[in-house]
């Protein structure tokens, strides 16, 4: 899959934001981006908390469209505290779901390399779930816009019985 992207920085209005609640140093040692409807759907996907987190280690590799994370497995297991061939069980099954591909690398000097992680099949599965969610906010800031210019009624003073 071929992704293509201009090659742009957060807008430092966003960035500030981001700094405000992690604070400066936090934010400077690097940050990932993960779309929130990944894991507000991690169920609907078949994804457990392991999954999840392996997926975060293989995006926060993902710095351009245009070049495939290539992070060991290892390094992925021991940042995770596991074993290696659970992060290995765990790639093999979200490819077999299609969620991502796995590219083998291989460099004429130092033979077999670690494999790129393409997210293609992650992110056309995932497109409907988050169309549904833009869905959701369109309808819910029309009906706020509707709520806020309705007239309140005007409340009238009725004579009533004065037995």
């Amino acid at each position: 899959m071929a992704l293509t992207s201009k090659r742009t920085k957060p807008s430092r209005e966003s960035l500030k934001r981001n700094e405000s609640k992690w604070t400066p140093t936090l934010m400077e040692a690097g940050w990932t981006v993960l779309p929130s409807v990944i894991l507000e759907r991690q169920k609907a996907l078949g994804l457990d908390a392991v999954d999840i987190n392996i997926l975060m280690h293989l995006v926060r590799h993902w710095w351009f469209a245009e070049s495939l994370p290539h992070p060991a497995k290892k390094t992925i297991a021991e940042c995770m505290n596991i074993n290696e061939s659970t992060v290995r069980r765990h790639i093999a099954g979200m490819e077999k779901a299609g969620f991502i591909k796995r590219q083998s690398r291989y460099d004429p000097t130092h033979g077999q390399m670690t494999n790129e992680y393409d997210f293609g099949g992650l992110i056309e599965e995932v497109k409907p779930y988050a169309l549904e969610a833009i869905e959701e906010r369109k309808q819910q800031r029309i009906q706020s816009a509707a709520k806020r210019i309705r007239k309140k009624p005007i409340l009238k003073v009725v004579p009533g019985d004065e037995n």
